[in-house]
């Protein structure tokens, strides 16, 4: 009998713990807010049966606004460059409909439309300043000397004035270490999202008599993305789901101005285990079909006059709302036509932190793995369709096994609009 009861007593406790360690799990990696459609409640019913007591009672009314031409997410921007909720409301999440969770602040929208796209786009993108990409010594005179690293910069920095001149070019900033001297220069950098000013004092180079400062450092960018998004209203479009970074700190570039160009796909580098492959391709001429906006942490957004897509508008998924199993993705692998290709989402993160690693997609679609391998290089911003809606974007390949990906959900891409409120209202 005792050793029944202490049977029961550790079931009990070992529940307990269970139960405890699942609601502080959910509680750190659940988002604080979530936006759902006009009228709706939130569910969570595929994460252990997450429930909200927030349901909305059976005599609720919405107002619809007066307008009723179509709008998109993009044309009920708030001042801030958000989405403009029309219902705001507060729910309490549950696990198993009893533990209680956290309270979470739920948005109501009018359900977000855009196109979506799945067409490659030439990225031509100038950054502000130049970005520090390598520290080197050189032979001074009998000595290695680095000055740039000698007084604090970093690869990755920002380099955006010398002597109180702004720089743009990699030209210019040799051109003016060239010139100093070997007098000091107040160099003043971005580095860790801080401006400071440093101060440089170039050495002659034993190689060639001329002043140098020991760093490389690189002035603009130019690759392949793809679209996701486009949207009628506004003519905002949005593509690759993660930062056009550096190829060789990896860190994202701080954009001056850039602007997108047609491309057409001339071949493919298959990806295999190791060895990511990428899309090669060529722009169509050199006229630009749009204008980038701005290099966020969630995708590269810009403008076009013309929608790069022949795709019927579908609604925006909420996070919530997308489910492991099956689902589409629309790419280019060949000229300049997006196909839609069979994959399975694998895996959802609701977790805010890492937003270009919301879900985890497999290609199993036998015509993309025979032309691609999987997921390359310049598919990224390839939209996910799942259930008649946009779910998100390819972000990234995996490096081990191609056939995997990353994806970003679509209402982050939506959300994440505040470098937006910076551009001049046309």
């Amino acid at each position: 009998m005792k050793s029944a009861l202490n049977l029961f007593k550790g079931i009990f406790c070992g529940l307990i713990a269970a139960v405890t360690g699942a609601v502080v799990y959910y509680n750190i990696h659940l988002p604080d807010s979530y936006i759902v459609s006009k009228g709706e409640s939130l569910q969570l019913g595929n994460f252990l049966d997450i429930t909200s007591d927030g349901l909305l009672p059976e005599n609720y009314s919405f107002e619809y606004p007066e307008a009723e031409d179509f709008r998109s997410v993009f044309a009920v921007e708030n001042s801030k460059g958000n989405i403009q909720a029309e219902n705001v409301r507060s729910e309490q999440l549950r696990l198993f409909g009893i533990f209680p969770i956290k309270t979470v602040t739920v948005s109501e929208v009018s359900e977000p439309v855009v196109i979506p796209c799945g067409t490659p786009f030439g990225i031509k993108l100038l950054t502000e300043g130049v970005m520090v990409v390598e520290l080197t010594g050189f032979d001074s005179g009998g000595k290695i000397s680095s000055p740039a690293r000698d007084a604090g910069i970093e690869e990755g920095d920002i380099i955006l004035s010398i002597s109180g001149k702004k720089v743009t070019s990699n030209k210019e900033v040799s051109g003016i270490i060239e010139e100093s001297g070997g007098k000091t220069l107040g160099v003043e950098i971005m580095s860790g999202g801080e401006r400071r000013v440093v101060f440089i004092r170039p050495e002659k180079s034993a190689a060639d008599d001329c002043y140098r400062a020991g760093m490389w450092v690189r002035d603009s960018s130019a690759g392949i993305g793809t679209v996701t998004f486009y949207d009628p209203v506004t003519h905002i479009f949005a593509g690759l789901g993660h930062p056009v970074c550096d190829r060789d700190t990896g860190e994202a570039l701080t954009m001056s101005k850039g602007e997108s160009a047609d491309v057409i796909i001339s071949g493919i580098k298959k990806s295999s285990a190791g060895a990511p492959g990428e899309l090669i391709g060529m722009f169509a001429d050199n006229d630009p079909s749009g204008q980038l906006l701005a290099n966020s942490d969630c995708g590269l957004y810009g403008r076009m006059d013309v929608c790069p897509s022949h795709e019927s508008a579908l609604p925006v998924a909420m996070r919530q709302e997308i489910s492991e199993g099956k689902a589409e993705i629309i790419a280019t692998v060949s000229g300049s036509t997006p196909m839609r290709y069979a994959v399975e989402i694998e895996k959802i993160n609701l977790s805010d932190r890492e937003d270009s690693h919301n879900m985890v997609i497999h290609v199993t679609d036998s015509r993309l793995l025979e032309k691609a391998g999987g997921i390359v290089q310049g598919m990224s911003g390839s939209p996910i369709i799942q259930n008649g809606k946009l779910a998100g974007a390819v972000t990234h390949v995996l490096v081990r096994d191609p056939t995997r990906g990353y994806g970003i959900f679509a209402d982050t891409m939506l959300s994440s609009v505040k470098e937006l409120a910076l551009i001049d209202e046309e």
